[in-house]
């Protein structure tokens, strides 16, 4: 993969960052599943959190490219915050900057680009998950607002979230994934609570937790973008949402290929280092292979997007195979451990 000056230059950013500031607590704060306040600001600082935000609303307006070498690089010392970047630009951020009005992307864009206020999306439901078009938290017009009831699960940022876009449906009388709106909720709104934070088996520090929506009622112009357009838009924010997880997956498998490959020339064993074995050779071979595939179709899929192409198809397969090969690399390197 050929990177240009400025995207050697972001990622070597990303990297010193990474192993200067988050290395030194990444295991510590998944033990304590702490969110990490002070360096997600700090991300903020450096342009992390508005990477993919437009420069006239705070951001950098970075390239997909660009965007992924970061996840990446974040992830591959800590996954919490890999998650967390992700999470605030492609599901936070993306969806305001493309949908939004003048007036809500200045209200809600310069902040989050800052890391001043985190942004969240609030889809998944009980039973409207990989069926997103199960949604049944609803939106009933009452004058010149809007009033949400429901429920929502596994909210990635909600508790540190200044905002939450939430889908919910509008017309009550439309079957499937017809009839369902995107809002933009400030989680100060009174009826909006922000459930126990959920005690994951990894990326404990990422902040994830479940959401209600009693009466919530919120003004008119809190709509975003068209209504009932919700689920063509959500399914956009998704493809986009799916490069995101890829670099965040391929970057926990660097990191854990890298610990398991220095480990195998560090230790010995019958007067020789176990990366000389062949059994360990191999593993180590199988993990490099994988995570070349992934980046590539990773990549390819940043590709597309920067270029105006389709990409969904490719972002899929980039988010599957990637996810697949963390699991791999990660179960091999204990392995080699």
């Amino acid at each position: 993969m050929l990177l240009n000056e400025n995207q050697k230059m972001i990622r070597r950013m990303a990297r010193d960052f990474a192993e200067s500031k988050l290395a030194p607590i990444a295991a510590e704060i998944d033990r304590t599943a702490e969110f990490p306040e002070a360096t997600v600001k700090e991300m903020g600082s450096l342009g992390f959190l508005g990477l993919t935000t437009p420069e006239q609303y705070g951001g950098v307006g970075a390239d997909l490219t660009s965007y992924a070498l970061v996840v990446e690089e974040i992830s591959r010392v800590c996954g919490s915050h890999g998650l967390t970047v992700a999470a605030h630009n492609s599901l936070g951020c993306a969806p305001i900057a493309a949908l939004g009005t003048e007036e809500q992307k200045q209200a809600y864009l310069p902040k989050a680009a800052a890391g001043e206020a985190l942004l969240s999306f609030g889809l998944t439901e009980a039973g409207a998950g990989s069926d997103a078009g199960g949604t049944k938290t609803t939106a009933v017009r009452d004058g010149d607002q809007w009033v949400l009831n429901g429920n929502k699960m596994w909210i990635t940022n909600s508790h540190y979230a200044s905002a939450i876009i939430v889908t919910a449906k509008t017309d009550l009388e439309a079957q499937g994934s017809k009839g369902i709106s995107a809002f933009l909720v400030p989680t100060d709104t009174p009826g909006f609570t922000i459930g126990k934070k959920e005690d994951k088996l990894g990326m404990r520090a990422s902040d994830t937790a479940p959401l209600s929506l009693e009466d919530v009622r919120i003004p008119a112009d809190a709509l975003l973008g068209e209504p009932n357009a919700g689920f063509k838009y959500f399914m956009k924010t998704l493809d986009g949402g799916r490069i995101s997880i890829a670099a965040v997956a391929l970057g926990l498998a660097v990191g854990a290929y890298e610990t398991a490959r220095d480990y195998a020339k560090e230790r010995h064993q019958f007067g020789r280092p176990i990366a000389k074995f062949q059994a360990i050779e191999f593993m180590l071979a199988d993990m490099a292979t994988q995570i070349q595939a992934s980046r590539q179709l990773t990549f390819e899929a940043c590709r597309l997007k920067d270029a105006g192409e389709p990409f969904g198809q490719m972002a899929a397969m980039a988010k599957l195979h990637a996810s697949e090969t963390a699991m791999f690399v990660t179960d091999r390197a204990i392995q080699v451990l």
